[in-house]
């Protein structure tokens, strides 16, 4: 079965639709829960199928440093390695290589840089990640782009958003010579929109890209890396209007609950974070009121759930107070009832918001929704 993607409803920019993978039909808007390293932190492949997690993320920067992208191939590829049967999108590893790297020298060519982990010298290229990512396997894989951070002057995106451009071209040429070899496996490549927080920048990227070829599915990429919100949701709009209607859109390693919803008003259809885990390990859980620090002593003796209105097994099961003591007294468990919870919290949200964009009520329901989660102040 080939990629192909359905629009089911609209409500303003935003859209429900299925992205259908030759692994299973995708519902979208959806969040997809990150496993950076083949595992999505503390949380077992069952325990996603049971919060009804559509398509998850492994990395290619990290997976290729530990254990090896050639080693899983030869285990049979990222779905069998991980026990999971479903879609499974591959970053490329291009923001990894400029923020995690010690050291980087980016060229024409590619970048090297020194591992993160043991300083050993690498050099990524275009047609090596691309290689990378087809021994992994995963079903949706990104063109290896250059990042930048996301208030970058305007010389310095123009500079990174033409030569992501040039590499999406060698990307493109590796992609389709790596998939005319008899038992590649099936897979669709992602381009990136690269253009910092310029308009002109996005637009012309995102035409660009549109014109190159028809793709399966477009990227924004280079967004929540340290530029103001405001800006992240005005190229998002810029994007909106530039990228193809039909064809799903994927906005990178965005996953706020406030950033998912105000994604969704702005066409976007897919996102990925590593916040949900990242902050339950922290102690921190999603609420429908805002964040909720259980490390907080008035949750001590609060026998109330996370959110009442959640139906992950962590709040049908156990109370804040329960928590906040397994918290503070470092018990894995509860570091794995808060990413548990937070994965859900995000995933039920964009059932909801499909379901209100069906219904045609997707800019009354979004409002109130920011309007309740902004009415208590942040931690």
């Amino acid at each position: 079965m080939s990629f192909e993607f359905d629009i089911l409803a609209t409500d303003g920019r935003a859209r429900a639709g299925v992205f259908h993978t030759p692994r299973g039909a995708v519902e979208t808007p959806v969040f997809m829960p990150v496993g950076t390293l083949a595992s999505v932190k503390a949380l077992d492949p069952d325990e996603l199928r049971a919060m009804h997690t559509q398509i998850v993320l492994a990395n290619a920067y990290h997976l290729h440093l530990r254990p090896g992208d050639e080693l899983v191939r030869k285990l049979g590829g990222l779905h069998r390695f991980m026990a999971w049967d479903g879609p499974i999108l591959t970053d490329s590893g291009g923001f990894q290589v400029f923020s995690l790297a010690a050291l980087n020298d980016v060229t024409e060519d590619g970048v090297s840089f020194k591992s993160h982990i043991d300083g050993s010298a690498r050099h990524f290229t275009p047609e090596s990640v691309m290689q990378i990512e087809t021994n992994l396997g995963a079903d949706v894989i990104m063109q290896f782009d250059h990042v930048i951070p996301g208030q970058s002057a305007h010389a310095a995106a123009k500079d990174a958003m033409e030569r992501s451009l040039r590499w999406l071209d060698r990307c493109r040429t590796e992609f389709e010579r790596l998939h005319a070899v008899d038992g590649a496996p099936r897979q669709t490549l992602f381009p990136i929109v690269q253009g910092g927080i310029h308009r002109d920048l996005r637009k012309a990227a995102a035409e660009s890209i549109a014109d190159r070829a028809q793709w399966d599915g477009i990227a924004i990429g280079g967004l929540s890396v340290g530029e103001e919100k405001p800006a992240m949701y005005e190229m998002l709009e810029v994007c909106d209007d530039a990228i193809p209607q039909d064809r799903p859109r994927y906005l990178m390693g965005v996953g706020f609950p406030e950033d998912l919803i105000e994604g969704v008003a702005r066409g976007v259809d897919m996102f990925d974070c590593v916040a949900p885990t990242r902050m339950g390990r922290n102690g921190t859980a999603f609420t429908s009121d805002g964040r909720l620090n259980l490390k907080n002593a008035r949750n001590r003796d609060d026998q109330s759930p996370i959110d009442e209105s959640c139906g992950c097994t962590a709040c049908r099961r156990f109370s804040r107070a329960y928590i906040r003591h397994l918290v503070t007294s470092d018990e894995i468990l509860g570091l794995r009832l808060l990413s548990l919870h937070n994965v859900h919290f995000l995933i039920a949200l964009m059932r909801r918001a499909r379901e209100a964009i069906r219904a045609g009520t997707f800019t009354a329901w979004s409002r109130d929704w920011l309007a309740r989660y902004h009415s208590k102040d942040a931690p």
